[in-house]
């Protein structure tokens, strides 16, 4: 049995970065419970009225409703761009691959700002700001990245001789693409589904650039209310929504497992 080698000093230093990430989480969930008119902590009185206040703002409700129908087109869009994508890179490795790897991945090296300017520039041209179509393909060039690295490594780390076996025996590519290749890249898929979904609905930056009077996501409306008041209503709708990151990253565990999802 292989022992474990791992030294206090380590151990130390991953439990003070585990605090240390773990403190405004800490503070946002009493905060939440606060029954004072301004974010004060810690609270002198508790009350649920501010997840209750959250259900009577209009504005927060259709931006959930939004989030949610965006984060569910665009991790759609996401899987099927990223899916025949990491095929190509993976499986094919025509001339092109590596560049259309790189062209992929390239918003991830680049600060969010800056991408959401450069954004902001084309979609103004073609009349995209303050919509839904130009708020998804926003969102799209985040998402697409990070579900292409998770797809093309679990594509990548599947034993190939399977593929090979089935195609011997007379399956056609298709056939052991669809019966074969998807069913063991599931879990990556998975995976990949769940982060793009999860990118999108947090987004924020690129959102403020491309959000209009009509078309708006929580978040956006979350900074909204934060730049008139500062009241415990945020720290309610930020309880929640690290409620539903949790709720999504626990489905996935139990799926298929965090260290064959993301780590494989």
């Amino acid at each position: 049995m292989e022992e474990n080698r791992t030294g206090w000093p380590l151990k130390i230093a991953v439990a003070i970065l585990f605090i240390f990430l773990l403190v405004p989480v800490l503070v946002v969930i009493p905060l939440s419970f606060s029954g004072e008119n301004t974010l004060k902590f810690p609270p002198t009185s508790w009350s649920f009225r501010w997840y209750i206040s959250i259900f009577e703002r209009e504005r927060m409700i259709n931006g959930f409703r939004v989030s949610v129908v965006i984060g569910l087109l665009v991790t759609s869009a996401t899987l099927l761009i990223a899916l025949p994508a990491a095929y190509v890179i993976v499986r094919l490795r025509t001339w092109g691959s590596e560049f259309l790897y790189n062209l992929f991945t390239a918003p991830l090296l680049l600060p969010t700002i800056v991408l959401g300017l450069a954004i902001l520039i084309i979609f103004a041209s073609v009349g995209l700001l303050g919509t839904f179509t130009g708020i998804a393909l926003g969102h799209l060039v985040l998402t697409l990245p990070y579900a292409l690295r998770i797809v093309a490594t679990s594509l990548a780390g599947l034993p190939i001789i399977v593929e090979e076996a089935a195609a011997t025996l007379g399956a056609r590519p298709f056939t052991v693409f669809r019966r074969i290749t998807l069913p063991m890249m599931a879990p990556g898929l998975l995976s990949a589904a769940a982060l793009s979904f999860l990118v999108s609905f947090d987004e924020i930056v690129i959102t403020l650039f491309l959000a209009g009077p009509r078309v708006s996501t929580l978040p956006v409306e979350m900074f909204r209310h934060l730049d008139t008041r500062a009241d415990p209503l945020i720290a309610a709708i930020a309880v929640l929504m690290i409620s539903l990151t949790l709720t999504v990253v626990l489905i996935v565990h139990r799926s298929v497992g965090l260290s064959k999802g993301f780590l494989r």
